[in-house]
């Protein structure tokens, strides 16, 4: 039997059902990853949906899933091109029995897994690994999912639902199918801009840093706000995004730390932020093209705009908030900002600014080197009041802001001059 592996936002080997399936069944097969030259074009709120520091990244993970499929003397095929038409194109050259790939709730990857469903001859096969909980366990619809964090968190503890447990990578994969790889056209890499590195392996060096040979997590209920360092975060949110670390095996290894450390308020926030991660994502998979709309999914339509003037400002950091302004020559510079530095700048665009909401959705989509479709989409509606915030709004004082988390200045300061070769050492 011939398969085909479509890889999209699971760059991994490890804790990957949907390759474990494929390698079970299949005796030869393709491992594909195809990149959309559309990505790289102008969108809607003129912005690309893949910036600079993101599609080094990718580039990165590429890389690592190629080495790693190299060890089971497999290969990565690497295509250009629409991808409704390059899975099928490559089906019918190789006459391929299953396609096998990731669930992911994003509305687009929902709409290639329907379309290729109703026009494949070949077996489709989709297994959940992107998520903490399967979908059964969680037995929502449209009409019942929580209209809040909070409730959606009450219900998981009330039923006691448990992350599923990662699994390991296959011992072995199907033999390989001949394929030609298309050339990644683009700009040279220059690598150690940032800390970040993408792949797997770096994924779990970060993992193992964080939650064991920095401490990290010991003081992340401290920490977690602050708005610069590298390690007041996991900073595990891009591998997570593109799939190469799973968030089962986050949580797995938050079990071990607790049966080793004991329970604490810092263990407790960072499963926290893994619950909310999970709320936004099957958010998405219950309201689909509601998440990206004007009016969100209370159908709540905000009293702003789009100005030029405004909005350039705020992306380029020359607003009259010194705090928002360095947050946002962080991002433009490093591809990364803090939780909190967010949720600044995304409460000055919306209500200092007076401008539309999605402008700033798309521009993070752009910028930020992990950017999470859910997690995003899901965050800017809390912001902008049309969302799941059960206040209706969130309205920050910047200078109240700036007075808690830069009360001295010096995130402001450091920020405030500093140019792209300098930001390694900043970040």
């Amino acid at each position: 039997m011939k398969g085909l592996f479509w890889f999209r936002h699971d760059l991994r080997l490890a804790d990957n059902p949907a390759l474990i399936t494929l390698s079970r069944r299949c005796s030869k097969a393709l491992m594909v990853f195809v990149i959309n030259p559309e990505w790289f074009r102008p969108a809607h709120y003129q912005s690309r949906h893949l910036g600079r520091f993101r599609e080094e990244f990718l580039y990165q993970s590429l890389r690592s899933l190629e080495r790693e499929l190299k060890k089971h003397k497999q290969r990565l095929v690497v295509k250009v091109g629409n991808p409704l038409l390059v899975i099928p194109d490559l089906c019918k050259k190789h006459g391929i029995d299953m396609v096998a790939m990731t669930d992911h709730p994003g509305v687009y990857e929902r709409q290639q897994v329907a379309y290729l469903s109703r026009t494949l001859r070949s077996e489709v096969s989709v297994s959940e690994s992107f998520t903490l909980f399967l979908r059964s366990q969680l037995a929502f619809d449209k009409t019942t999912y929580p209209a809040t964090f909070s409730q959606f968190r009450k219900h998981v503890e009330k039923q006691n639902i448990l992350p599923c447990i990662p699994i390991s990578a296959p011992d072995s994969l199907p033999t390989v199918i001949d394929e030609r790889r298309d050339i990644w056209g683009g700009q040279e890499f220059v690598y150690d801009l940032t800390p970040y590195h993408g792949g797997e392996d770096a994924g779990m060096v970060q993992l193992n840093q964080f939650f064991w040979k920095t401490q990290g997590l010991k003081n992340y209920k401290q920490t977690r706000n602050d708005l610069d360092g590298w390690q007041f975060s996991s900073r595990l949110s891009a591998w997570l995004a593109n799939g190469s670390i799973s968030p089962r095996t986050v949580a797995a290894e938050l079990d071990n730390y607790e049966y080793r450390h004991g329970r604490s308020d810092s263990t407790q926030s960072m499963y926290a932020e893994l619950l909310w991660r999970e709320y936004f994502q099957w958010m998405m998979h219950y309201y689909g093209a509601d998440m990206f709309a004007f009016a969100g999914i209370k159908k709540t339509r905000p009293l702003t705009t789009y100005y030029c003037q405004n909005y350039k400002a705020w992306e380029q950091g020359t607003t009259e908030f010194p705090i928002v302004n360095a947050c946002m020559r962080q991002l433009n510079q490093t591809g990364y900002i803090s939780n909190r530095g967010r949720q600044i700048v995304a409460s000055c665009l919306v209500n200092e600014l007076g401008v539309d909401w999605r402008f700033g959705a798309a521009y993070f989509e752009q910028q930020l080197i992990d950017f999470d479709v859910a997690t995003n989409y899901g965050n800017w509606q809390y912001l902008a009041g049309v969302g799941a915030d059960p206040r209706g709004q969130r309205h920050f004082n910047l200078e109240k802001q700036a007075d808690v988390y830069d009360p001295n200045g010096e995130f402001v300061e450091r920020w405030a001059n500093s140019t792209a070769s300098e930001r390694a050492f900043r970040f």
